[in-house]
């Protein structure tokens, strides 16, 4: 091991140690592109010096926690994805009074509330039935999602990603650049911390959305994070997740697939999640 492995190693330690994030979860080569970043904008040499640094100065621990967290996201991403889940919301609305569904590791709050502009959009599904709880470990990020108010910039157009809506204007409030959620759409989604490494299972979601967040978890804590998930599931519920991603083989047998190539399964009735 060079002297830099051994001083990013740790850096690592006192991240979790201290500052209570479990870095051990995730993979060091993502780990390493957030700490490098935070070490160019700090002017910060190397590991050794940016640990110094992080020791005595708390708005810079503060800064890579929120980089650590995992914020990337877009309403409707992967539109193909979207009109997949569209009809897995006529299915559930059909077959059941009331539908729970979970936006788990939901970030800034897009994902649910793109569920929610959904089932308002689609007259097959009854929204009067729907409750969405949304989830995620960064306290800070579910403030910013419970408010709803999103801004278009050079990279992202709003209304081009609230393109597969009918008529997307009757779910955001337009001024200017600035999106805001609107309330009918809120309405539907209540958001709360949850940690998906340490925390526990939930129970009887008709359907899970746990996108693109195990692209950035250490390959050896994938398989508990899927079960925790998978174990919130009702029998016959539905489980969405990132199309790079895969369930774990001894998962598979749990699961029947919807959508094999767009990542959507739903959960077998006969066979139990240990």
């Amino acid at each position: 091991m060079t002297p830099d492995d051994e001083a990013f190693d740790r850096l690592l330690d006192y991240v979790e140690t201290d500052l209570g994030f479990a870095t051990s979860y995730y993979d060091d080569s993502y780990l390493d592109r957030r700490v490098s970043s935070r070490m160019r904008r700090t002017d910060a040499e190397g590991y050794a010096e940016y640990h110094e640094l992080l020791r005595e100065d708390e708005r810079e621990q503060e800064a890579l926690l929120d980089a650590f967290s995992v914020n990337v996201t877009s309403f409707f991403r992967n539109p193909e994805v979207w009109e997949e889940v569209r009809e897995v919301l006529r299915t559930l609305s059909a077959e059941r009074d009331r539908l729970r569904l979970w936006s788990a590791a939901c970030s800034d709050g897009r994902e649910p509330y793109s569920l929610s502009m959904l089932a308002l959009d689609d007259p097959e599904v009854d929204d009067a039935s729907i409750e969405i709880t949304a989830t995620d470990i960064d306290e800070e990020i579910l403030a910013a999602a419970r408010q709803g108010v999103y801004e278009n910039t050079r990279t992202t157009d709003i209304g081009e990603q609230l393109a597969p809506l009918e008529e997307y204007e009757r779910y955001v409030e337009r001024e200017g650049d600035q999106f805001a959620v609107a309330d009918a759409v809120k309405e539907l989604v209540s958001f709360e911390r949850h940690d998906l490494i340490n925390g526990d299972p939930k129970s009887n979601f008709d359907l899970v959305v746990c996108r693109n967040l195990f692209i950035y978890i250490d390959a050896e804590h994938k398989l508990p994070i899927l079960e925790t998930v998978s174990k919130s599931l009702a029998e016959g519920g539905y489980l969405v997740i990132g199309k790079t991603e895969t369930l774990p083989d001894t998962l598979k047998p749990a699961f029947d697939p919807v959508a094999r190539r767009l990542r959507i399964y739903r959960k077998s009735d006969s066979i139990s999640i240990q």
